[in-house]
């Protein structure tokens, strides 16, 4: 789940425990963990909810300052008027952002994902794109992901499908806007000049 940056202190400190999402499918599951700033929040229960159904208590659990703001930061994938149904998910703090294990690279895990990234590739119908694909974030940190997919010619939903194939590899992260490559995803794109 992403959150704006200013979100991340009120969000570590427990005073934000509660979001409401514009999704066609949901990006989060109960029990899920994911990170945020410097801590990890876990998913306590997610429901389906027309904007006109938020209160005033959801509104102060979601670090809003009001009904209107809340509109505005979850229309981003589309308006909403009072009957839009929104995703409402509730969590909490579960610890300090653990260290990931790709931010640390030697050259077996380097290896090991070369060999994987080689088999999407040779398994891809329209042949080698990971190195492209890695090469185009490393390049351009934080660019907005219709423009990367615009580079490479992948309709942005797509493209986005792609990326996540490589953040599930530990190669890139996500950004407010656009990603970034990870020290793995760094090293690979390094070894494969």
């Amino acid at each position: 789940m992403q959150f704006t940056q200013n979100a991340h202190p009120a969000i570590a400190d427990g005073s934000i425990t509660l979001t409401f999402r514009l999704w066609k499918t949901p990006h989060a599951k109960v029990g899920g963990r994911y990170r945020v700033g410097a801590v990890e929040v876990e998913v306590d229960d997610i429901e389906m909810v027309p904007f006109h159904s938020i209160t005033k208590g959801d509104l102060a659990r979601t670090g809003a300052p009001d009904l209107e703001s809340l509109r505005a930061l979850a229309a981003h994938a589309g308006p909403i008027d009072d009957d839009t149904v929104l995703y409402r998910i509730e969590f909490h703090v579960a610890g300090p952002r653990r260290h990931r294990v790709t931010d640390v690279t030697d050259d077996a895990a380097t290896d090991a994902v070369i060999v994987k990234l080689d088999a999407m590739d040779a398994r891809s119908k329209r042949g080698a794109w990971t190195r492209e694909v890695l090469r185009l974030i490393g390049d351009h940190e934080g660019l907005v992901s219709t423009e990367l997919a615009a580079r490479v010619g992948r309709p942005r939903l797509d493209f986005k499908v792609d990326v996540r194939k490589l953040k599930a590899l530990g190669l890139t992260d996500s950004l407010e806007v656009g990603y970034r490559l990870t020290g793995l995803g760094r090293a690979v794109v390094a070894r494969s000049r």
